[in-house]
């Protein structure tokens, strides 16, 4: 294991410096440069053509939608949209490169000089963005063997499906002077892209399958100094929490080795979700890649024109929004923290827009729903429900048709394939019953069990009510009217 300093005693002696790289996959109906198809989860090495193979005499096409995309990224960063750029071949050798070289944008970016805004416990913190440039993904190796990765692996299989799908690099500038928070302004800036391409409708920027990814760069600097350190860079955080934990560590890891008189080197870094990481291949500089302008495909030229038209597209702000709807929905603090932490502002929003009220579309998605999404290991999106149906379900509670008791019992029907919540409520005959001559039965057998509650009741003390209400409500199996009951019983204990 790595020694490890400290982290306040890191923080005393060094200044960390951050520049953080984020692929965003789009989302486009076909790849890149050909028309194959860009989804994830095929049949490997499905979706592939003689262009995203490289095949001899194949010639690609620019997607006109990834360049719409690009731009509209670009705009909400605060970037500049350059009037005319090319592409370029990124030329290396990696086992899921189909072509011996990647094509990409090297000095010649669509998008750059912009910046992103986030706040971390009260304070703002600028991240200038150098560029956010177009590119192809590579494909995918699949390592066998008791490690999973390349090392150690018996043998690697590879899959060429995502091999020429749409991406957009975002890189940041050396982020200075955010001092001990470092590791929360890179996890806060990640979340404010996701937050953006999701907004955007991009990307799904799903981390954990890769179509949002971050790969982590850091160096220290002596407290005092202005001359950048050694820097690594961190790959595999496919999550928020893993990019605060694999920069605190390699903070601390490397802050060991200064303070100790040693040299960090510099190379990539794999994060580990047990808390580690561990070293990688040595990193190259852009210098050492060979770019050459791509001699198929022509420059792109985007007019002013149709660069405002795309501005005029754009989404509210996700920061300026949530600000909004906090205020709209009348939550505090903390319970509007809760629906972010549960990623669950859409589907709440989504939700109040169908009918339901934000408190109520709050209780189901961070209640019930929640519940079944951990209890299923997925995301609280992917539970089953739609925002349309938890409306419905509430309203049936509105007017009475059934309680909350029931209305857990329509959403487990619907979950099952029941069918809506209205159906599900009449195929289980879940209707709260309102009837006079059945409560009022239900009513006088509760009474005459528990006599001493109405004599409570009678000699004033109306709080032992809820004794018989729950008595009834046990018989009737929870499909009483609770406040029908509760008159029926003052009516006929007064």
């Amino acid at each position: 294991m790595d020694e490890l300093l400290d982290y306040d005693e890191a923080m005393a002696l060094f200044d960390p410096v951050l520049g953080l790289e984020v692929h965003v996959e789009l989302n486009t109906a076909s790849k890149m440069f050909c028309g194959c198809a860009n989804h994830f989860g095929a049949e490997p090495n499905s979706n592939t053509c003689p262009v995203c193979l490289g095949l001899p005499g194949a010639l690609p096409a620019v997607n006109a939608t990834a360049i719409e995309s690009a731009i509209r990224i670009g705009l909400s960063l605060n970037c500049d949209i350059a009037t005319w750029c090319r592409f370029a071949r990124k030329n290396y050798f990696y086992p899921d490169m189909t072509k011996d070289f990647q094509t990409s944008q090297y000095d010649e970016p669509l998008c750059f000089e912009g910046h992103v805004d986030v706040e971390v416990d009260g304070r703002t913190f600028r991240i200038a963005v150098e560029r956010a440039h177009m590119e192809e993904d590579a494909g995918k190796l699949v390592h066998a063997g008791a490690s999973g990765r390349i090392h150690g692996a018996d043998y690697s299989l590879v899959d060429y499906n995502r091999a020429g799908t749409p991406l957009i690099e975002i890189v940041t500038k050396p982020v200075r002077g955010t001092g001990s928070m470092a590791p929360q302004v890179a996890k806060a800036y990640v979340a404010a892209l996701r937050d953006t391409m999701r907004a955007l409708g991009v990307s799904d920027v799903k981390m954990e399958q890769g179509s949002l990814r971050c790969d982590a760069n850091v160096s220290l600097m002596p407290k005092g100094s202005d001359v950048l350190g050694t820097r690594t860079e961190t790959k595999n955080v496919n999550s928020l929490r893993s990019i605060e934990a694999a920069l605190t560590y390699e903070i601390r890891r490397q802050a060991a080795i200064l303070a100790g008189g040693g040299r960090v080197k510099q190379e990539t870094r794999m994060w580990h979700e047990e808390g580690y990481t561990t070293a990688g291949r040595s990193k190259e500089e852009a210098e050492d890649y060979r770019y050459f302008p791509e001699p198929d495909l022509v420059p792109v030229a985007p007019s002013r024109e149709w660069v405002e038209q795309l501005r005029s597209t754009l989404p509210e702000n996700p920061a300026a929004k949530r600000v909004r709807l906090a205020a709209e929905w009348g939550m505090t603090e903390r319970e509007f923290g809760d629906v972010l932490a549960a990623d669950a502002l859409d589907l709440i929003e989504a939700t109040v827009a169908a009918g339901a009220s934000p408190a109520s579309a709050r209780k189901w998605w961070l209640g019930e729903l929640a519940r079944v999404a951990n209890a299923e290991g997925v995301e609280l999106a992917a539970v089953g429900l739609t925002p349309a149906q938890v409306a419905e379900v509430q309203g049936l509670v509105d007017g009475g048709v059934v309680n909350d008791k029931l209305a857990r019992q329509v959403i487990e029907g619907v979950l099952a394939g029941e069918g809506s919540p209205a159906e599900v409520v009449e195929r289980r005959g879940l209707k709260v019953v309102s009837d006079d001559g059945a409560l009022s039965a239900a009513v006088d057998a509760a009474i005459a069990a528990d006599p001493d509650a109405a004599a409570k009741i009678r000699d004033g003390k109306v709080a032992a009510a809820g004794a018989l209400i729950g008595s009834v409500m046990k018989a009737m199996r929870g499909q009483a009217d609770a406040g029908r009951v509760r008159e029926l019983i003052l009516e006929k204990l007064s």
